[in-house]
């Protein structure tokens, strides 16, 4: 039996310009979306959540 590579954990960067910003943009929406949604449910959820949309924020800051 071959020897198979498995991708899992593989990393794709983020490549520069106006792709980065669409991804960042779209995840970081994505995130203020899970936030509110879980504030109400699970209020550890909805820092983390948070915690991760600042994230985003930041890299998109960063990039402009």
């Amino acid at each position: 039996m071959k020897n198979q590579y498995c991708k899992v954990g593989a990393v794709t960067p983020i490549t520069s310009g106006n792709e980065a910003v669409a991804v960042l943009e779209f995840r970081y929406r994505n995130f203020i979306e899970k936030a509110a949604d879980a504030t109400y449910i699970d209020t550890n959820l909805g820092e983390f959540f948070k915690r991760k949309a600042e994230n985003f924020k930041k890299a998109l800051e960063n990039l402009g």
